[in-house]
């Protein structure tokens, strides 16, 4: 493990850095500023003794200190939550040099981002991840939102936060599921920009799977991986903020993916989905005549050896397609999809004919659902 902490810079509308290591607490003063003087950390029920030690810590430098418990998970990403924590701030008096802390994982750091941005307009969020999916996703860039009976986080802002800390211990009691779910995120980052992250991830794929028995023989290969991974977004989001053209290649699966999560109401975990809509875009890429077979097959295989899934139901493709069909990405009745041509080379396919996307569907389809997707549900 490494002793030292490493960091990764995002340049957008403000300069941050994302620090990586362990036992990061001394690192948070210097991200809130000299100016903060009220800190409202958000973060769900099963973190409150993490959270009062941050608000302790926090207390003794002199910060006025509130906790504001959460539901747990996709809940919690709702207006009524968004409300709660607005009254919070209302009441407390926090004006535009305060703060806010999201402690937990990417549903936590979705919404506190959220009400950041939209308290005053804006005001500082510091991020703090306890999720391997938050630490190389959600956490990171400044997409914020909620979600809506319609769809996945439909409503929402860029807004990016004052600084990251990715504190590797959190991963020490992350339950299997959590962990293996979160590793979709990043072989998704390895297909569409870092190859080395995908040999890594061949070479460990039993300890990664066997996590977190194994976590003491590879903490050096998972610090590794949530580096490459945040320094692959931080370098799209540096360029494109707000999704303009470069930033939709993070969405590579996406789309087949949200549209699982709104099928089933949010109880598949996002990484787990995320994984299936990676195989329907490769699929789909494959058929369009983009990827080579070899590609699809890689990436199915590096999926599987680390327990992610790679099918889903076969008797859902009318309520997928019309999910699919609010996608963030779509333009009208036009769907569009990032695919790859190549490891590295993700693409953008818009207005696949009809025939493909029931053909790709064909290929990612089991019915029933196999046993083994229940542990992501």
């Amino acid at each position: 493990m490494n002793a030292t902490p490493t960091r990764v810079t995002v340049t957008a509308e403000r300069t941050y850095d994302v620090v990586i290591g362990k036992n990061l607490l001394g690192e948070l003063p210097a991200l809130l500023g000299e100016d903060v003087k009220k800190v409202l950390i958000m973060h769900p029920e099963a973190l409150e003794a993490t959270a009062t030690a941050v608000r302790e810590d926090l207390e003794a430098q002199g910060y006025t200190a509130l906790l504001a418990v959460i539901p747990d998970a996709e809940e919690a990403k709702n207006v009524q939550v968004a409300a709660f924590a607005w009254q919070i701030l209302g009441q407390s008096d926090f004006t535009r040099s305060d703060a806010i802390i999201g402690l937990g994982g990417g549903a936590t750091t979705d919404l506190a981002g959220f009400v950041a941005a939209t308290w005053l307009r804006g005001i500082k969020v510091i991020q703090i991840p306890t999720t391997l999916l938050a630490m190389v996703d959600a956490a990171v860039g400044g997409k914020t939102g909620i979600n809506t009976a319609e769809g996945k986080n439909l409503v929402g802002a860029f807004h990016s936060p004052s600084g990251v800390l990715c504190d590797l211990a959190a991963l020490e009691t992350l339950p299997k599921w959590d962990f293996i779910a979160g590793l979709g995120e990043v072989i998704k980052t390895g297909f569409i920009a870092d190859p080395e992250i995908l040999r890594l991830v061949e070479e460990n794929a039993e300890a990664l799977k066997n996590w977190p028995e194994s976590a003491e023989k590879i903490w050096p290969v998972v610090h590794e991986l949530v580096e490459r991974s945040i320094a692959v977004k931080a370098e799209v989001v540096s360029a494109d903020l707000r999704e303009a053209s470069l930033r939709e290649i993070l969405n590579y699966g996406h789309t087949f993916g949200h549209a699982i999560e709104l099928t089933e109401r949010y109880s598949w975990r996002h990484g787990a989905a995320v994984s299936v809509g990676m195989v329907f875009a490769a699929e789909l890429s494959r058929l369009a005549g983009k990827l080579d077979e070899s590609i699809v097959e890689r990436m199915r295989s590096i999926l599987v050896s680390v327990g992610l899934p790679i099918t889903y139901r076969g008797d859902k493709w009318e309520a997928l397609l019309s999910a699919m069909r609010r996608d963030k990405k779509s333009r009208g009745d036009l769907l569009r999809f990032v695919v790859l041509e190549d490891i590295g080379k993700p693409v953008r396919l818009e207005g696949p004919d009809p025939m493909l996307l029931v053909s790709a569907y064909a290929e990612v389809s089991s019915d029933p659902a196999p046993t083994s997707q229940k542990v992501f549900l």
